[in-house]
């Protein structure tokens, strides 16, 4: 790919959507991790009494909390890859298959 191939690219207003719904997903998912990062965090420097608290037997609250937290890591990457195999990659896809239409060789170049 050229320079000029990238440069149009680019500024396909198709990409910059992709692009935007990309990186606001992204961040959104960011954010939603840490705050239940360090709201994990937070119960144990201000309630350590609460989380080591007797769950069953002698595992405490902040062992399933602490689960819980690496879990909601693992499921927020299955929803983003959910979501960039399906919508975000049939984005893709049409941008590669209008740049294509676009950039059709002839002799000697491209249009």
């Amino acid at each position: 790919m050229d320079d000029q191939m990238a440069a149009r690219i680019r500024a396909n207003p198709r990409f910059i959507e992709l692009e935007r719904k990309r990186k606001r997903f992204a961040w959104t998912l960011t954010i939603i991790m840490l705050v239940i990062y360090y709201g994990f965090l937070a119960l144990v420097a201000f309630a350590p009494n609460w989380m080591g608290a007797s769950f069953i037997g002698s595992v405490t609250i902040g062992f399933p909390v602490g689960i819980a937290v690496i879990l909601s890591a693992i499921i927020l990457t299955g929803i983003y890859v959910v979501r960039a195999n399906g919508e975000f990659d049939r984005m893709s896809h049409q941008i590669v298959e209008y740049q294509n239409m676009e950039f059709r060789p002839k002799r000697g170049g491209y249009r």
